[in-house]
């Protein structure tokens, strides 16, 4: 049953002046409230989209604001540990997110997707099917649209990827299906008790869902089972998981062999378990196999994920800009296919990640590893013997191009946050591609 929250009355603030916040200001005043803004940035780039009649303020959190609020509604990219934000808990002002709001409002079902990686791939390919089997769909949340912007359009079905910083503040939210893809290490300087709790957050999203999947290949992602229904993928006892057999590798479903990875663009095992995840969504909503499988097929890959972008001269050049852990920087030395040295670039916002779990990885590997950005010196340190440090990204591309010969990688996996030099991890790696274009 949907309850209605009536925002009358009460004061409002939004905290973060990016897509997420400009949506939150427009879903207030198509309620005929009007809400504050605030942004820590001194000059955000969307503060000449914020109506006449909205105050804003910029720079800093302003504590008057704060304190006065009944209800704040605060952006992912913001802590909630921040001082005058637990002051402001403690007095018994509302901290929600977004998503929060979206799902005291919304009435169609929802596919929600979270994990430390492949969030993006999933949900993407699940929309995809999920448009072929002739539903109108939405892709939103950390990715597509901001969900607000979701709620007046002629949906009925919505795929929202879902960060962990959105899920702290999120309570409401009764998917049909929720999702945890993996949980590793990440994001550890965000959380003051550190992986557990991370991972308490990541689990939060079965709370109220109708159809659990859940990664037994990944134990750390197994939770405690309730009488929901539960759909497992990952390990060889799960209802889809991979089969080696006779040099071929199968995705199966509880002893069948759905599909040959030979038929497929995607390769590599953290995507197989990918797919797998898909398969059990796919199925759960009833889409027709064979427009499954049709997009499966022919699904190769979003932007910086593994995005082969130069073999000139014999040389392969990869971005994978969107490794912002460790998890996804093994995920892709795992899946290389170089013959020749591989000319890994790693570095930026380590997160207090512990990069030292790499070392088994590298150590039988032709590599030489170029660190860069804020924790660069930090990283160079850990592999001393294979790797150099270079303040910039830029710099780093420059002293590989005079070295690399045919039949090397070059591979862009920093394995960090983008946040010390780039506004994101997409600008990284577009400006990763024009460097190797210029230099390669």
């Amino acid at each position: 049953m949907l309850i209605l929250y009536n925002y009358s009355g009460k004061k409002i603030l939004i905290l973060g002046m990016g897509l997420t916040g400009i949506s939150c200001i427009n879903f207030f005043l198509k309620k005929g409230i009007t809400p504050k803004i605030i942004d820590e940035s001194a000059h955000p780039i969307y503060l000449k989209t914020i109506p006449k009649k909205i105050k804003y303020h910029v720079g800093n959190l302003k504590k008057t604001w704060i304190l006065e609020s009944d209800i704040i509604v605060i952006s992912p990219g913001i802590s909630s540990n921040k001082p005058i934000l637990k002051q402001a808990k403690k007095l018994g002002i509302n901290v929600i997110s977004d998503i929060e709001l979206f799902s005291r409002e919304v009435t169609v079902p929802i596919i929600a997707i979270t994990g430390t990686n492949g969030k993006s791939t999933v949900a993407t390919i699940v929309k995809k099917i999920a448009k072929r089997a002739g539903y109108n769909v939405s892709l939103c949340g950390n990715i597509g649209y901001p969900v607000l912007d979701t709620l007046e359009k002629k949906f009925n079905l919505h795929v929202i990827e879902i960060s962990s910083f959105q899920l702290e503040h999120t309570f409401c939210l009764k998917p049909k299906i929720a999702v945890i893809l993996n949980i590793t290490h990440d994001h550890i300087n965000r959380y003051p008790n550190g992986f557990k709790e991370y991972k308490k957050i990541k689990l939060s999203i079965y709370k109220q869902a109708e159809i659990c999947i859940n990664n037994n290949f990944n134990i750390l992602d197994i939770p405690i089972k309730t009488s929901k229904q539960w759909i497992s993928f990952g390990s060889i006892k799960s209802d889809y998981y991979i089969l080696h057999h006779k040099n071929n590798t199968f995705l199966c479903n509880k002893g069948k062999k759905i599909i040959n990875t030979n038929q497929m663009l995607l390769y590599g095992q953290h995507n197989y378990q990918n797919i797998l995840a898909v398969l059990a969504i796919a199925d759960s909503m009833t889409f027709p196999r064979s427009h499954t499988m049709d997009i499966i097929r022919t699904f190769s890959g979003l932007p910086h994920r593994l995005q082969i972008i130069n073999t000139h001269k014999g040389i392969c050049c990869i971005n994978d800009s969107k490794s912002t852990n460790v998890s996804s920087v093994k995920a892709a030395l795992t899946c290389l296919r170089s013959k020749g040295t591989i000319w890994l670039l790693l570095g930026g916002d380590k997160k207090n990640a512990n990069f030292h779990v790499l070392k088994k990885y590298l150590k039988n590997m032709k590599v030489r590893i170029y660190c860069f950005g804020k924790d660069g010196i930090y990283l160079s340190k850990i592999y001393s013997k294979k790797s150099i440090y270079t303040p910039t990204l830029k710099q780093a591309v420059s002293l590989i191009s005079k070295k690399v010969v045919s039949g090397d990688t070059v591979l862009l996996s920093p394995g960090c946050s983008s946040l010390d030099q780039f506004p994101n991890f997409e600008e990284r790696g577009n400006q990763f591609i024009q460097f190797v274009r210029d230099l390669i």
